[in-house]
C-alpha cells in the first residue's frame, strides 16, 4: 500500500516537488514534507488568517477607485480566509461592505435596504 500511494503521489507533483521529497522513505513522510511546504505549520496557518482577518477588518474602498475593483479586493482576502478554514457570513460580508463604502454611495445604499 505504501509504495502503491507513493506512486500515486510522485505521479501528481513537478518535478521540484520531486526534488524536495525524493528522499522520504513512506507516503506519510512525502505528504508530511508538501503539506508543510504548500499549508505551512499550525503556526504559519496562524499568522496567515491573523494577517488576513486584519486586512479583512481594515477593509476601505480605495479614493478613486470603482466598486469593481473593491469588490476584486475583497473577494481575494474572503477566497484566501476560506482556504484557510476562517468563514464569514454572507451577512456579515455584506454589512462589511456597506460599512467601507464612502458618503457618495448613501442613495445606493438606502435603496438596496429598502
Amino acid at each position: 500500500m505504501n509504495a502503491k500511494a507513493k506512486h500515486i503521489i510522485i505521479c501528481a507533483i513537478n518535478s521540484s516537488d520531486f526534488n524536495r521529497v525524493s528522499y522520504c522513505i513512506s507516503a506519510k513522510e512525502i505528504w508530511d514534507r508538501l503539506e508543510v511546504t504548500y499549508e505551512g505549520t499550525n503556526q504559519v496557518k496562524e499568522a496567515k488568517i491573523s494577517m488576513l482577518v486584519h486586512n479583512y477588518e481594515m477593509f476601505t474602498m480605495n479614493e478613486n477607485k470603482d466598486i469593481k475593483s473593491m469588490f476584486i479586493r475583497f473577494t481575494n482576502i474572503i477566497n484566501a480566509l476560506q482556504a484557510l478554514d476562517k468563514v464569514y457570513s454572507n451577512s456579515e460580508m455584506v454589512r462589511k461592505i456597506f460599512r467601507c463604502l464612502p458618503r457618495s454611495w448613501c442613495w445606493n445604499l438606502m435603496a438596496i435596504k429598502q
